[in-house]
């Protein structure tokens, strides 16, 4: 007989009229890593919100069981007394404070009516050596990377006496090795009686980790998948994702002539003075055109960096040697200069850096383009409507209204705007940073797609990313960076990822 520590029985949730959950039913056993899989949208987090008492009690229709008992989690202090915790990908730290006041925040140890810092201390040593983290507990939280950072919040949650422990995209910012890390320790608290919830969109993760996978598509409980029964595998997580089979994940794209090259760097350099070094070293680069160049490296090799000299120097890095668009000599002093000449970036920071999430669909798609819109100076709100209704259109922008702020939307429909919004100042020169960053399966393909349409019109495209099959998968050529050097060229056919990261780690 089963023994499950949470059971959430016919869970349903609205929005203004758009039904979130519809009828979920979600049971997680004692002592399991349990994966919460399913598109952008389809009401993963929606349903962890209601069980972290987020969504109050009365705010849905249906029951949440936990440890046997009905709950009515009014705030997210009643979930965290009974024993659930949940770390968003958003880490909830203060980082002008140090570690051990960080982990025992909100529940202090006291002496009386005072804190006592000592056994805070001496506690909070103890929790870092629970999540393996070898950091001094007096070390401020910003000076710690992101994968130390996560780590930190683990051991703030564990020093709560959590039973069900609730991960959302714990490693969507982590590198390689911090995300290996975090997995292993979610093993060892599955080995400690500690149950976890984790929800991820990297399949391989998924596979690797899960004792089981529940998949919710449009807001319904689609199956319960059993690693045990060898049925957590990409064909089948997938096909219950999106509701058809993707034979291949990246899509088809038919042979075709590449025209002249539109863009050329020779030697170009980056120095940034603040941190007095090299950013980029006298790479050599071309593009041509109706041509996806992928740029490949471990972060920190310089691939942004590249982007960022590039598309107008934002950083005001230092800048040597020479940059060519369509043959003629060009020397940019302003981003307005980059987009004049026919450049886009889309940043890897779609939140902090990409979009206005507290604005509307179509004032961001407008946003860096406002000339497009306007007439001796005034905006048409009319023409934004119209140009909004383009390109969710276009880009298959999931949305109610236009109006609907940015900040609401799930992550693929975000990079969606996001892509429109550099469309629409018309690039011949499209440069992608981590395009894919954070969105599922589903989406990934829907941009793929794009980007192949976007190619097939004479554009050309730069695309940075961390996920070696889509490097392989998506580019024609290939550069692989590091240390801020082009250490190699790689044609499409052919390459395979070891070929890559042998270049990578030269």
């Amino acid at each position: 007989m089963s023994d499950y520590i949470l059971e959430m029985n016919g869970i349903s949730k609205e929005f203004t009229g758009t039904k979130a959950l519809d009828d979920v039913n979600f049971k997680v056993e004692r002592g399991e890593i349990h994966c919460l899989i399913g598109e952008n949208g389809a009401g993963k987090s929606t349903l962890m919100k209601v069980l972290s008492g987020v969504y109050p009690f009365g705010t849905y229709e249906g029951d949440i069981v936990f440890e046997g008992q009905v709950q009515q989690f009014n705030e997210i202090n009643d979930s965290v007394k009974a024993g659930i915790a949940i770390i968003y990908q958003e880490l909830a730290l203060f980082p002008d404070l140090t570690v051990y006041e960080n982990i025992f925040a909100g529940n202090e140890i006291r002496k009386g009516p005072f804190v006592d810092w000592n056994e805070t201390i001496v506690r909070s040593a103890e929790m870092l050596k629970k999540v393996k983290l070898n950091v001094d507990p007096e070390t401020l939280i910003k000076d710690l990377g992101v994968g130390k950072q996560q780590l930190v919040e683990i051991a703030k949650t564990l020093s709560k006496d959590v039973k069900l422990l609730i991960l959302d995209e714990p490693t969507a910012a982590l590198n390689e090795n911090d995300s290996e890390n975090l997995l292993e320790l979610l093993k060892e608290l599955r080995s400690q009686g500690i149950t976890c919830i984790m929800i991820s969109h990297k399949l391989k993760e998924v596979i690797s980790i899960a004792d089981k996978a529940t998949v919710l598509r449009d807001g319904k409980t689609i199956c319960t998948l059993d690693a045990h029964k060898g049925e957590i595998s990409e064909t089948i997580i997938i096909k219950n994702m999106v509701g058809r089979e993707i034979a291949d994940i990246y899509p088809k794209r038919l042979d075709h002539q590449f025209g002249e090259t539109v863009l050329e760097l020779s030697d170009w350099s980056a120095y940034d003075s603040q941190l007095g070094r090299h950013m980029v070293k006298k790479a050599n680069v071309h593009v041509k055109q109706g041509e996806i160049v992928g740029i490949a490296g471990l972060m920190g090799s310089g691939r942004t960096e590249l982007a960022l000299s590039i598309f107008g120097n934002p950083k005001k890095y230092k800048l040597q040697g020479d940059m060519k668009i369509n043959g003629q000599p060009v020397h940019f002093k302003h981003t307005s200069d980059a987009i004049k000449a026919g450049i886009a970036y889309v940043t890897e920071d779609r939140k902090g850096n990409g979009l206005f999430l507290i604005n509307d669909i179509k004032n961001n798609i407008t946003a860096a383009h406002l000339k497009g819109i306007s007439h001796r100076g005034v905006l048409n709100l009319n023409e934004e409507v119209k140009v909004g209704s383009e390109y969710r259109k276009s880009l298959h922008i999931k949305t109610s209204s236009l109006e609907l702020a940015v900040g609401k939307l799930s992550g693929g429909n975000q990079q969606k705007v996001s892509l429109g919004k550099w469309l629409f100042t018309g690039p011949k020169i499209l440069i992608l940073d981590e395009p894919t960053r954070g969105i599922d399966v589903g989406a990934k393909f829907e941009i793929y797609t794009i980007m192949n349409e976007l190619i097939k019109q004479g554009m050309s495209i730069i695309m940075i990313s961390s996920e070696l099959n889509e490097i392989i998968g998506m580019s024609d050529r290939i550069y692989v960076m590091a240390e801020g050097a082009i250490t190699g060229e790689l044609s499409r056919e052919g390459t395979t990822q070891e070929a890559i990261m042998e270049l990578a780690t030269q």
